[in-house]
């Protein structure tokens, strides 16, 4: 598989603290990676870094097989584009000349691609509209428009949906999902609206106490995702023993509920417990999220 973007055991420290320790990331071409943590777990340092705006403590990362300890990886970084926290937009000026303007940053000679990439983002129409004007949704795809400039391969956008609307919502995902499918670009996304961001990602990183401590596809995540069924009984001890008996995954959540992680049949289970004085009084089917999967895999909610 060929990946994009590497870190290899990478480290920042500040003085004592430490914001990402050993962390090693693998982003596959074409993809679009989900990189999920609580806040404080080193999500915006990690870009930061990989942006070149902040130094590694220790460890490496390579961008398209370039080490950022080569003196290529300055030219490597061109191929980029990134909104850190917020949209760097000039409030006061329209659409096109916040375009014309990062031009001019990044030292390209001409507007090339300038109305094609506003169009992309649906702003061709704002005309003399300055940006102020514009809702947060908007605001959102010229950064993203903005961070186009320069035909990047890599997009890196931290919390790109965060205080936005529905409305605003459904319109950045879209525009990921296209530019993704259509210009081929590789996406690197940090957010907290894991039910969002799992209809539009194809791998995920989970961090946890500075390091990334899972990596995986959607596909395998879908996979990982169980059916569970929630089950309140009157005789804990005897239901327990038959799912250890049984072999069937669980796990006790009080003196009277057990959750199931496994497809059954709640008939054939009611009918078995019967026998060894235990009746089921209440059952609930529920579908796994990729929240549940995050929190039961860093170790609950405290964690989160």
């Amino acid at each position: 598989m060929e990946y994009i973007l590497e870190t290899n055991n990478l480290e920042k420290r500040y003085k004592k603290f430490t914001a990402i320790a050993r962390l090693n990331m693998h982003i596959p071409k074409g993809a679009i990676y989900g990189l999920i943590g609580r806040n404080g777990a080193g999500k915006t340092t990690l870009i930061r870094v990989i942006c070149g705006l902040q130094k590694p403590s220790s460890g490496t990362y390579s961008i398209y097989g370039i080490s950022n300890k080569s003196k290529k990886i300055l030219e490597t970084r061109k191929r980029i584009g990134a909104i850190i926290e917020t949209p760097s937009i000039c409030l006061d000026m329209t659409a096109e000349d916040n375009l014309k303007e990062q031009y001019k940053v990044i030292g390209l000679p001409n507007y090339d691609e300038l109305h094609e990439i506003l169009k992309l983002v649906r702003l061709d129409d704002t005309g003399n509209k300055t940006a102020k004007h514009f809702s947060l949704g908007m605001k959102q795809r010229l950064g993203i428009a903005i961070a186009l400039v320069g035909n990047p391969d890599l997009l890196i956008l931290d919390e790109p949906i965060n205080g936005l609307d529905p409305e605003g919502i459904i319109e950045v995902r879209e525009l990921i999902l296209k530019l993704n499918k259509e210009k081929g670009i590789t996406f690197l996304i940090s957010s907290h609206y894991l039910d969002e961001l799992s209809k539009i990602a194809t791998c995920y990183g989970f961090l946890n106490e500075h390091q990334i401590v899972k990596e995986i596809s959607s596909d395998e995540l879908e996979e990982n995702f169980k059916k569970k069924t929630q089950i309140t009984v009157d005789n804990i001890e005897e239901c327990v023993k038959y799912l250890e008996e049984n072999k069937i995954s669980y796990k006790v959540i009080s003196k009277e509920k057990i959750v199931i992680y496994e497809k059954i049949n709640v008939s054939d289970i009611a009918v078995a417990l019967s026998k060894r004085n235990c009746k089921i009084n209440e059952f609930q089917e529920k579908e796994e999220s990729l929240e549940n999967y995050y929190l039961n895999l860093i170790g609950g909610a405290d964690n989160a």
